[in-house]
């Protein structure tokens, strides 16, 4: 179904999405996605690249996942080469809620991001969208981020390692015999997380020397 786009939107919610008010943003943001105008799809994407606050980024993505996919799709796809981090990060967030794996290429194109929001944003969203015969080529390119930033970065990372089963199991493996303690230390706790989903991510590079000698389940 091919959806055309008439018209100008509501030149009122556009100002109100930009309001010096956070609450007035959410409550824009809320409209926004309830009226569901295809229209409002570059104001909302744009918006995304800006937004201070948390719970209106939210409510941005859920208005966006609002409409129809293929009006947004394109669109977020191109925030992906945005020169601002947080333009390709909520990009990323947004694509995983909407769920076309259409994107999963461009999404895998930015596992390594230099920015850590950007790739974990990244992780986030290929856990969500990787196809199944692509699972272990993923998990390989996500213990390549092993050791990688700071503790919500690392726990992010092993919670989306520990998300592919048994796929994470051979890269895993591997990290565990990096030169690098922090690599070691990081797939140690994450093959741990693997192992037992209900327990706490812990990180230590004592334990990954541990490890290293004896084994993840010494």
């Amino acid at each position: 179904m091919n959806t055309t786009i008439h018209g100008e939107p509501d030149a009122r919610l556009i100002d109100a999405l930009a309001a010096p008010d956070s609450s007035t943003r959410l409550r824009a943001a809320l409209s926004a996605g309830t009226q569901g105008d295809p229209r409002l799809a570059a104001t909302l994407i744009a918006r995304c690249a800006v937004e201070p606050d948390f719970f209106v980024r939210d409510m941005l993505t859920w208005a966006l996942c609002r409409l129809p996919a293929e009006i947004t799709l394109a669109r977020l796809l191109a925030e992906l080469d945005s020169a601002t981090p947080q333009a390709r990060s909520q990009a990323l967030h947004t694509l995983s809620k909407i769920g076309d794996r259409g994107a999963w290429p461009a999404v895998s194109a930015r596992l390594h991001d230099a920015h850590d929001d950007v790739a974990l944003s990244a992780w986030r969203a290929a856990a969500a969208l990787v196809p199944p015969e692509a699972e272990s080529a993923l998990a390989g390119e996500l213990a390549a981020e092993l050791g990688r930033g700071d503790d919500t970065m690392r726990r992010g990372l092993a919670r989306t390692l520990a998300a592919l089963g048994e796929a994470a199991a051979p890269a895993l493996a591997v990290a565990l015999t990096a030169a690098d303690p922090q690599v070691r230390a990081h797939a140690a706790a994450t093959e741990r997380l693997r192992q037992d989903p209900d327990s706490a991510f812990t990180f230590s590079v004592e334990l990954a020397k541990r490890v290293a000698v004896t084994g993840p389940d010494a």
